[in-house]
């Protein structure tokens, strides 16, 4: 498993009170010193939460985390945990999170608010329950795990999040497509299309090695899964997401505040991690608004709700169909299409395939390659990369059909 966010750098409590952001463009807030976790969550004002909470807030929807565990007893995740599940076979359980990754993309979904004395970290949609399931991490040594079993605890978590009744499924997390075969892929799709066929949205991380080759990953290459890029400030690409034909949406990834395992309780992030969860928030709002809805239904709305690439194209490989705009989505008012079509398929986002078969001499017979050392993703604060724009692809067609009347263009 490669957590496909930065490592979280932990704020002190000096650090909330000096760190500044200072950024331009249509991302951007107002510069302003910070004096607790909510005045660092600059998307939450981008993103017009405070008016889209007048409509829903996610109430009655359960959003499943598979990843590292969540700490349930964080003060902004207290009350919205539930009991979960633990496939990775690590002590503690699934409320339990050795390494933080869950527990931040948790707050960034349902964050409460209420750490902090009441001023913690607020998620995109408060009233969701977290589903956490727990996985391993092919990135610790102690635990030896290989990407293809990696896979298989994925594929087991995705059929517990659908009998659970999840509505939205989040994984920040992901796998090189080149370290696992056709079977295991095939198996992964088989569980994403068990959660597609009950009317679930699987939502993943696009990947943070955009700039170290631009691996394919999966779950987030797998068919129906809805991958999600990072954007900045100005609603660009970062330098680090990956980009190809399999993005379908895009959301803020970076100068993010999650809750974390700091004395503090707070560290700052960037990251597909991130986004994705942002992306899942998205959905779970949607849900909740429209409870009838299928997980295809609430996607192709997203996409059709969202800022199109700036290049004028409908989709771009950077950003996918665009940047997610749920003060949008929660506005329409039109046809949310084929309960039973998933629109990514339907719009024939590429799906690439892993290696057919394995070079010669890199595997024993039958079995696949391992996976390559994998340089750690959630890097040190010191090593952090400025997250700067990638030009946008020329323009290109999308077969994805205009059956719901779209939203007419607003400024962010």
């Amino acid at each position: 498993m490669r957590r496909t966010g930065a490592r979280m750098r932990g704020l002190s409590t000096a650090a909330l009170l000096a760190l500044s952001l200072s950024v331009t463009g249509a991302f951007a807030p107002a510069a302003q010193a910070l004096d607790n976790p909510r005045q660092g969550e600059w998307y939450l004002d981008v993103l017009h939460l405070s008016d889209v909470w007048q409509t829903a807030n996610g109430s009655g929807v359960t959003v499943a985390v598979i990843d590292s565990g969540v700490k349930s007893d964080h003060p902004d995740l207290v009350g919205q945990v539930l009991p979960g599940k633990d496939f990775s076979g690590l002590p503690g359980g699934p409320n339990v999170d050795p390494l933080g990754h869950g527990t931040g993309i948790a707050s960034v979904i349902a964050g409460s608010g209420k750490g902090f004395n009441g001023k913690g970290v607020m998620g995109l949609a408060p009233g969701v329950k977290i589903l956490p399931i727990k996985v391993n991490d092919t990135e610790d040594p102690s635990t030896n795990i290989s990407s293809p079993q990696f896979l298989k605890q994925v594929d087991q978590a995705i059929t517990y999040a659908v009998d659970q009744g999840a509505k939205v499924i989040n994984l920040s997390v992901g796998v090189r497509s080149d370290d696992i075969s056709p079977a295991d892929a095939a198996d992964l799709q088989t569980a994403v299309d068990y959660a597609i066929s009950h009317g679930r949205l699987v939502i993943a991380s696009a990947g943070n090695s955009g700039q170290e080759g631009n691996p394919v990953m999966y779950p987030g290459n797998s068919a129906g899964v809805a991958a999600v890029a990072a954007v900045d400030h100005n609603g660009a690409s970062t330098s680090e997401s990956e980009h190809g034909k399999y993005v379908a949406l895009s959301a803020p990834g970076v100068d993010t505040v999650n809750a974390c395992l700091e004395s503090s309780g707070y560290c700052q992030s960037h990251g597909t991690s991130d986004s994705a969860a942002m992306v899942s928030a998205d959905a779970a709002i949607l849900f909740s608004q429209h409870p009838d809805w299928t997980g295809n239904q609430v996607l192709r709305v997203l996409i059709n709700t969202a800022n199109k690439p700036s290049d004028g194209s409908t989709h771009s490989d950077n950003v996918g169909f665009g940047s997610a705009s749920i003060s949008k989505a929660i506005k329409y008012t039109g046809d949310p299409g084929p309960a039973g079509i998933n629109p990514l398929v339907q719009a024939g986002v590429s799906v690439t395939p892993p290696p057919t078969a394995w070079l010669p001499g890199t595997a024993p017979p039958g079995r696949p390659r391992p996976p390559r050392p994998l340089s750690p993703v959630l890097r040190p604060a010191a090593s952090r990369r400025p997250a700067t724009p990638r030009p946008q692809p020329a323009p290109r067609p999308s077969p994805l059909p205009p059956r719901p009347p779209r939203v007419p263009p607003t400024s962010r």
